[in-house]
């Protein structure tokens, strides 16, 4: 019993990743994880753009995002979708999620966000996201799997 509890809290020291690559024929594929669907959501957002841009970015600019959908796949969706706009849009490129907060109200989700990031026009480009896809897409307890067009 004792080895048990030493190992449980062993683990609870480890840090969680927050998204794998996996392996796709022709587009890009990832899970991010997190112990919540808004760190889960957030954590969506670094894998999109691990595949645009390598370097850390500065949180200069602050944006307010807020979404609406009729599920948490469709929620999922808009959410990756309004930062490929505003990269393509605002030159907005995130460098981190300050707060979201996702809520369903009479069956319609919500997600408001607040997130922190800078002009994207000081950062080498490494490739680009034409799209997200509903493609393979997954949402489980402690992970969510998205597919984006290359």
């Amino acid at each position: 019993m004792l080895i048990i509890k030493r190992m449980i809290l062993q683990f609870s020291f480890i840090k969680m990743k927050k998204f794998e690559i996996l392996e796709h024929v022709a587009d890009g594929k990832f899970r991010a994880f997190g112990k919540t669907r808004e760190e889960q959501f957030s954590n969506a957002v670094s894998a999109v753009f691990s595949f645009m841009f390598e370097a850390k970015v500065s949180p200069k600019v602050e944006k307010e995002i807020n979404i609406t959908a009729k599920d948490e796949k469709a929620l999922l969706y808009k959410w990756i979708e309004e930062f490929l706009y505003l990269l393509d849009a605002d030159s907005f490129l995130p460098a981190k999620v300050k707060e979201i907060k996702i809520s369903k109200s009479k069956g319609v989700f919500t997600l408001n966000a607040v997130v922190l990031g800078d002009v994207s026009n000081k950062y080498k480009s490494i490739g680009s996201v034409k799209a997200v896809t509903y493609a393979e897409m997954e949402l489980t307890k402690d992970f969510v799997q998205v597919v984006v067009d290359l």
